[in-house]
């Protein structure tokens, strides 16, 4: 229910501050810059935010993310025209994400039982991204006549009453032994160095992640340069994406018990090179709304796949840290795509980018093809 409501939010936040920022600059670059902002404290704050998970209470941890990430939207809804409040927001509103992200992720194995992580995992990603399908194109509507101080004010909404939900969730404090801040964080590197399915996990996502950067930043741009979309319209492409992302989980709960397969935590990557292809190639609305949809199952069936790996192959101790690291590299990988992005896209054309991000995704896929050629190398300690 807490990470439902809060996509609800979640959702009218994006709409509104991509749309906000592009009719106030009209600039590729400075709406790449808004995701620019979210990046950043991810690279300043990871490794601090995986220590902490894996010593507080993971529960406290949330709640007081969620408060946080509330009154920092009530501030964005006051000023929802100034450009320098806007980055603000976005930059705090990541910074109080980077705690609760890997904390969300590590509780979910005290949970419940080993054999029904996939399924919970689907179930909670289908949970949340089900609420895009019709939130979406209602928050392009009520940025489209109601502003985006509507939007933003219901986003605080949202953290609230996701903090209600979460504190009641009986989550114990990690069992953690005591010691330096700098060895906690150097062991969780260790761990990803010195085993091998984690490090070309590592390759792989921040291949992707130079794709995903640009082309997730650059949708509206993409919606309104080539495909002439309004407000309204672009919450259906999200709403596309959504659809996708809730079928995914659904068909790999019910066909896939054992998603330690190179075919299911790669192939996603394949599916999503080929999509990217086909937008920089649409020129209508119809075709741009399937690509997107398929575009969402790929992306939910690698989530849940990456997810359950990691639940599985790391032990609750260092889990909050394992997850920091490729936060981290993820948002790394979306910082330098979206500088290169969003001024190639400025110079010669938003379609570039899409084709060159679905290189990059084809590259990731064949990567982890490659260098992970047995299933027993999912299975290190």
């Amino acid at each position: 229910m807490a990470q439902t409501i809060s996509r609800w939010g979640d959702t009218f936040n994006f709409v509104a501050l991509v749309i906000t920022v592009h009719r106030l600059t009209g600039s590729s670059l400075k709406v790449a810059a808004t995701v620019a902002f979210e990046i950043v404290p991810v690279l300043l704050l990871g490794f601090v935010a995986g220590v902490l998970v894996d010593r507080l209470p993971r529960a406290k941890v949330m709640v007081a993310a969620d408060l946080g990430r509330a009154a920092v939207a009530v501030t964005l809804a006051l000023f929802p025209d100034n450009l320098v409040v806007i980055y603000a927001a976005a930059f705090l509103l990541s910074a109080l994400s980077v705690f609760f992200n890997p904390a969300a992720t590590s509780v979910v194995p005290s949970l419940v039982a080993p054999e029904d992580l996939v399924r919970a995992n689907s179930a909670l990603w289908s949970a949340a991204v089900a609420s895009q399908i019709a939130m979406a194109p209602l928050a392009g509507a009520v940025v489209a006549f109601g502003g985006p101080s509507t939007a933003f004010a219901f986003n605080a909404l949202t953290f609230v009453v996701s903090a209600g939900f979460l504190v009641r969730l009986p989550i114990e404090r990690p069992q953690t032994v005591r010691g330096r801040s700098w060895h906690d964080v150097t062991e969780g590197l260790r761990l990803v160095r010195t085993t091998r399915f984690l490090a070309v996990l590592t390759l792989v996502q921040f291949l992707a992640a130079l794709s995903a950067g640009a082309t997730s930043a650059l949708l509206v741009v993409l919606a309104r340069d080539r495909l002439d979309v309004d407000a309204a319209r672009f919450g259906w492409l999200l709403s596309a994406i959504g659809i996708g992302a809730v079928l995914g989980p659904l068909v790999l709960q019910r066909l896939v018990r054992e998603v330690r397969r190179p075919l299911l935590l790669f192939g996603p990557y394949i599916v999503r090179g080929v999509v990217d292809f086909g937008l920089a190639t649409a020129r209508s609305f119809g075709p741009a709304l399937a690509a997107l949809s398929v575009y969402g199952i790929g992306t939910s069936t690698g989530m849940v796949t990456f997810n359950t790996t990691l639940q599985r192959n790391v032990g609750d101790r260092l889990r909050g840290r394992v997850f920091a690291f490729f936060d981290v590299v993820w948002q790394s990988g979306r910082l330098l795509s979206i500088a290169l992005g969003g001024a190639l896209a400025d110079a010669v054309g938003v379609e570039v980018v899409y084709v060159l991000g679905g290189a990059l995704l084809l590259l990731a896929g064949a990567a982890g093809f490659a260098l992970v050629r047995s299933p027993q190398l999912l299975t290190e300690p």
